[in-house]
């Protein structure tokens, strides 16, 4: 049985979290909550998982059956903030939370994907004193669902109560942005944005306004919803509106995302080769039109077409078969393509083949829940409010609400010394939204966005030098 032992549990605003199921999710999710210096046990019934965990995180690992109630007593669960079960069973999950909850675990979250599940989500967490559910699918899904909706861009996110947006966006050959220094924009196209991350080759840079912009740079914009409308229109980026869509795949993530794009007036064709399948979305989806068909095979993709259509998103199990997928829609210069990988190394490769639109469904559940931790942290006397990765998981974007304790209260922002590798890129004040200054201050109430390279910024004095 391979363990460690366990000392030293919630130290300050650090949490203790058990983590049962150390497949994708699991891992990322230990990953990125140790770093941020919170103590992880991790349940699995996989050794070689185990010792893969042990050797390359701080972690603590126990071997065995996560429902077991003598494995979660010896993992310290009655005495933990927070279980997570990530398995790859819904029912496994559920009933880990439920033994937890009675164990006196103080919160649990449970990965649950199946449709007939999600459906009666809002009894179960009720019934079973869940905190949270996390569905991968679904979550990746609505990711994929607000890129169609503002196709210009590569990813969408959030913050203040959607009174600010962060966008990527990558410089192409015609795009006016290319030579140009940061402190011209503004004069030059006549809107409040600032570019607050930049990705050039593989090398991540938080700009100054001195820095110029390059074709091919993979730049994060921030700013109000109406201006970042206007500032694509000014440059002459903005792409026609998403009317037909193709998914190549008929996978939970499809029915997900059909059903949105459904909501949204769009016409959706499925590509999926499995006809039992085929026949079960047919059902789920009267709406769409749902074919037996090999998506993976180019006449079938110029029969159904694909050169008339303003977007292709492939979502088959395979990612090799969707990087060819994509591909291909590109070389028929399909407006928008979209391709799911589960490795994250494929997305260099994506890049240099001009497929700028990649999601890892796993990848996004794991943010998904440690935007929630961290929630539970503001709990506990964090201020993070919200957070978000950016530029291929290496930029974290995050929201902290101005406390008292803030020592850097009504203090100019030039007389501040701030560490390296972050960059405050917006204030909002009142419901109004300011890009700081040097004569500008951050004051009590304030919601303030950071953007950094920087891992495990916990409170805004984390910022200070």
């Amino acid at each position: 049985m391979l363990k460690k032992l366990i000392y030293g549990f919630g130290k300050g605003n650090n949490m203790k979290i058990v983590i049962v199921g150390n497949g994708k999710i699991g891992f990322s999710l230990s990953h990125q909550l140790s770093k941020e210096g919170h103590d992880i046990v991790i349940i699995d019934s996989k050794n070689s998982a185990l010792r893969h965990s042990m050797d390359t995180q701080d972690v603590f690992c126990i071997e065995g059956n996560g429902v077991s109630k003598s494995v979660q007593i010896e993992a310290g669960v009655p005495n933990a903030d927070l279980l997570i079960a990530v398995t790859s069973f819904d029912e496994i999950n559920i009933i880990c939370c439920l033994i937890a909850k009675k164990l006196g675990a103080k919160h649990t979250i449970a990965r649950v994907r199946d449709p007939e599940y999600v459906r009666d989500l809002n009894f179960i967490r009720d019934e079973l004193g869940l905190s949270m559910s996390i569905n991968p699918e679904l979550a990746a899904a609505q990711e994929i669902a607000r890129i169609l909706r503002f196709p210009s861009a590569m990813k969408v996110d959030f913050f203040a109560n959607n009174k600010v947006e962060l966008i990527e966006y990558r410089i192409g050959e015609q795009c006016p942005l290319a030579g140009k220094a940061l402190y011209t924009l503004p004069g030059t196209f006549h809107v409040k944005i600032l570019i607050c991350a930049v990705q050039r080759n593989n090398q991540v840079i938080i700009p100054d306004g001195n820095f110029v912009l390059e074709v091919g740079d993979r730049i994060s914009i921030t700013s109000s919803p109406k201006e970042i409308t206007a500032f694509f229109h000014a440059i002459g980026m903005v792409k026609q509106k998403i009317k037909s869509v193709i998914i190549v795949g008929g996978g939970r993530i499809s029915y997900y995302l059909a059903l949105q794009l459904l909501e949204m007036k769009m016409s959706v064709k499925i590509l999926e080769l499995n006809e039992e399948r085929c026949q079960t979305l047919a059902e789920l989806l009267p709406k769409a039109m749902v074919l037996h068909a090999d998506g993976s095979d180019q006449e079938v993709l110029m029969e159904e077409g694909i050169a008339d259509t303003d977007a292709v998103v492939a979502l088959t199990g395979l990612d090799e078969e969707n990087v060819v997928i994509s591909m291909f829609a590109a070389s028929e210069n399909v407006s928008k393509v979209i391709t799911k990988i589960n490795h994250l190394t494929l997305g260099t490769f994506l890049e240099r083949a001009g497929i700028d639109c990649a999601i890892t469904p796993n990848i996004i559940a794991a943010n998904r829940i440690v935007h929630y931790v961290r929630a539970m942290q503001n709990s506990l006397g964090s201020n993070v409010e919200a957070m978000t990765k950016v530029v291929d998981n290496k930029v974290e974007a995050l929201e902290f609400r101005v406390r008292e304790k803030f020592r850097g209260k009504n203090i100019p922002l030039k007389d501040i010394s701030l560490k390296k590798g972050l960059l405050i890129a917006s204030i909002i004040r009142g419901g109004r939204l300011i890009f700081p200054g040097g004569n500008d201050s951050i004051q009590v109430r304030d919601n303030v966005i950071v953007v950094t390279t920087r891992d495990g910024l916990q409170d805004l004095n984390d910022i200070l030098q």
